[in-house]
């Protein structure tokens, strides 16, 4: 099995290297920011505060997707890591093909837990009569797009580990591009509120997954999706999820706290102050 081998990770010197994958991840990270800002100032000058708070209401279900796609992608891109340095490439290529299969399921759990019983979870989150409907609109076009996010989540941790950081960054910096243009003219243009902020979020989110799957099945890549490959793995699974629990616990974490934070605000200081949560 001829496969293209990473050699700087083990020659060049700790400092250029830091330098040549951090910097990547530092702009990724900025970028991806710039999707929670965006919707925000978007839909506070576009739609009212009423509907920011609805914004904030519906962002746990956000810090949630996020949580499951690195539970999943920074612990198996860590079990790749370490494939990699074995040259195990078959094993490998089985991680990553476990991953898009786990993507998909964790997906369709999300979807079927917040469609289900949408309106309860968003009035635990403090959620009242007025926010509820904006947050609705947003978390349940969100929620349908989940299996974007996970998988972009969830799989570009793998374009990194074999060294090819700007692309992972491009992933993120395309994604925030893409919301920054579609927010206005959903908002503005065609009238669609809180609806259109979450659609350009959902869309900018599916580009990133289709340039993550297309150079994942590309042939820059060492690692590559493969049909033959598709199916679950108990031993590759459970590694993975070992791996990754810290990073799903810290965000999940995060989640719980936002949820506290705007419950209480929502209580004690009213739907204004959840809204400047937001801001």
């Amino acid at each position: 099995m001829s496969v293209p081998k990473i050699t700087e990770l083990g020659t060049q010197s700790i400092r250029s290297l830091l330098l040549k994958y951090a910097t990547p991840g530092i702009i990724a990270m900025t970028a991806s920011s710039l999707y929670n800002m965006v919707d925000s100032i978007f839909i506070g000058h576009g739609v009212g505060a009423m509907a920011l708070s609805g914004l904030t209401i519906a962002k746990p279900f956000m810090d949630i997707c996020a949580a499951f796609g690195t539970l999943v992608g920074v612990g198996a891109s860590s079990l790749v890591a370490i494939k990699l340095g074995e040259k195990d490439y078959r094993s490998a290529n089985d991680v990553l093909a476990n991953v898009v299969i786990l993507n998909v399921l964790l997906g369709a759990l999300v979807m079927a837990i917040g469609l289900f019983w949408l309106d309860p979870i968003l009035y635990a989150f403090g959620a009242s009569d007025v926010t509820l409907p904006y947050a609705v609109d947003y978390a349940r076009i969100y929620i349908l797009g989940s299996v974007f996010v996970l998988v972009v989540m969830g799989m570009n941790p793998f374009i990194t580990t074999q060294g090819f950081a700007k692309v992972s960054m491009l992933t993120t910096i395309i994604g925030a591009v893409i919301n920054i243009i579609l927010d206005p003219i959903f908002i503005f243009v065609f009238d669609m509120g809180v609806k259109g902020a979450a659609l350009a979020t959902v869309l900018s989110q599916a580009v990133g997954a289709v340039w993550i799957l297309r150079f994942l099945t590309g042939k820059k890549t060492i690692l590559r999706i493969k049909k033959e490959n598709m199916k679950l793995i108990p031993s590759i699974i459970l590694p993975c999820l070992g791996l990754g629990i810290s990073t799903f616990v810290m965000l999940s974490t995060e989640s719980l706290l936002s949820i506290s934070f705007t419950s209480s605000l929502s209580k004690y200081g009213g739907d204004i102050a959840v809204g400047a949560m937001t801001i």
